[in-house]
């Protein structure tokens, strides 16, 4: 009987831990499986077919994964742990620190996508911020965060996965992209700098403590290395080089220097956008859709493309609308800014709340504090982005965007 009992005792944890596993994968990878659904309700009425083939945008998709590998690379050789102490260690108040995490985070956005930015920032402020004893500050540091990573993102090609996309869809001058960019890019950089100084307000205290960023020294031989890599995937971006061979210079240098950057790559990423342009191909198949989606486009662009990106995520929009539209420079403005808003408005949006939520678990003493309550920071979340989505809207419109 005792046997027995052990048995069921162990079915009953190995079914507990696989529904475990199953709400862990659903939670950190909702937006591949909403993707994934959205194309297969697509295929269900567009069948596959030849013109399959012509959905995927393999350039987008190379730059992207050489993008993440590099940047990858960048982290594990410790080179943004060091530019974040760099940064950290030329302030002294929780004010200032806090300001020196927000914008470090709008840096890297510019080089390593937002979406990396944030993984890679994320966990790093909140070590900082709590060993520093200011873990009252994590709420508002993470939100300024976002916004930073999503608005500051926008002003280069490589920035936002929007943009990779956009900008070799249209095969656009660099010129053109940072003319058109510039305002918003400025106003961005503007408001987040603003709003967190005033969500700071007060905040002068001198730390506990600042053993929390790494001091290890840099391989210079490494840093060479992934510095030609970043300059090789630059130019792959530009069009000067073939992106494919770009690509497999990425890996080549990478299976052999550093792998766990391979392993590392989010992959899931690659995937979603495979299957946004499943959807998105399937969608411009789709006659009485496609009408409605141009005369929208046609109407008012930027109201359109912000406007999708409240209700299915920026990059999805990027990929749908431009299907339906010659007019790139009200798009690309518009699911940039679009980005903030709600929180579906962009997945790095997602990549905050998530982290938000997972600090407590990391820190146990913070568990149950006003600071970290769920509600009480999705508010801040929420009133933030869309107060800074209706300037940036009203702005952009003013100037006949």
């Amino acid at each position: 009987m005792g046997n027995l009992l052990v048995g069921i005792s162990g079915k009953e944890g190995a079914g507990a831990r696989a529904v475990a596993s199953v709400r862990t994968f659903v939670r950190e990878h909702a937006v591949l499986l909403i993707a994934a659904a959205a194309a297969a309700v697509t295929m269900l009425v567009v069948p596959p077919d030849g013109g399959y083939l012509g959905y995927v945008d393999w350039n987008t998709l190379g730059c992207l994964f050489c993008v993440l590998a590099v940047a990858n690379a960048f982290r594990y050789l410790g080179a943004f742990d060091r530019l974040a102490r760099l940064a950290i260690e030329r302030f002294s108040t929780s004010r200032s620190v806090v300001m020196a995490l927000v914008l470090t985070t709008g840096v890297l956005s510019m080089a390593a996508t937002n979406d990396l930015a944030l993984i890679i920032m994320l966990p790093l402020s909140a070590t900082v911020l709590v060993k520093a004893g200011w873990a009252r500050l994590v709420a508002p540091a993470f939100v300024m965060q976002g916004l930073a990573a999503n608005l500051c993102g926008m002003v280069l090609p490589f920035g936002n996965p929007q943009n990779l996309y956009l900008y070799s869809y249209y095969a656009l001058d660099l010129g053109d992209f940072l003319r058109t960019m510039a305002l918003p890019f400025v106003l961005s950089a503007a408001l987040v700098v603003s709003g967190t100084l005033a969500l700071t307000r007060g905040a002068d205290d001198k730390p506990a403590s600042m053993e929390a960023v790494s001091r290890l020294p840099l391989g210079r031989r490494r840093l060479l290395a992934y510095s030609l890599l970043l300059a090789l995937t630059a130019l792959a971006v530009f069009r000067i080089v073939p992106v494919w061979a770009v690509a497999l210079v990425v890996l080549a240098v990478l299976a052999y220097a550093d792998r766990r950057a391979l392993k590392a790559v989010d992959y899931p990423l690659l995937i979603t956008f495979a299957c946004f342009f499943v959807f998105a191909g399937n969608m411009a198949r789709m006659p009485f859709l496609g009408g409605t989606l141009a005369s929208l486009m046609a109407a008012d662009g930027l109201l359109a493309s912000i406007a999708l990106s409240q209700v299915i995520s920026n990059v999805p929009a990027a990929v749908l609308l431009s299907h339906f539209t010659g007019q790139w420079a009200p798009l690309l403005v518009g699911v940039n800014i679009g980005g903030a808003g709600t929180p579906v408005g962009s997945l790095a949006s997602l990549i905050v709340l998530q982290h938000f939520i997972s600090v407590p678990r990391v820190f146990p003493a913070l568990r149950g504090t006003p600071d970290f309550a769920a509600g009480r920071f999705v508010g801040l979340f929420t009133v933030l982005n869309v107060g800074f989505l209706v300037v940036l809207f009203v702005a952009c419109r003013a100037c006949g965007l």
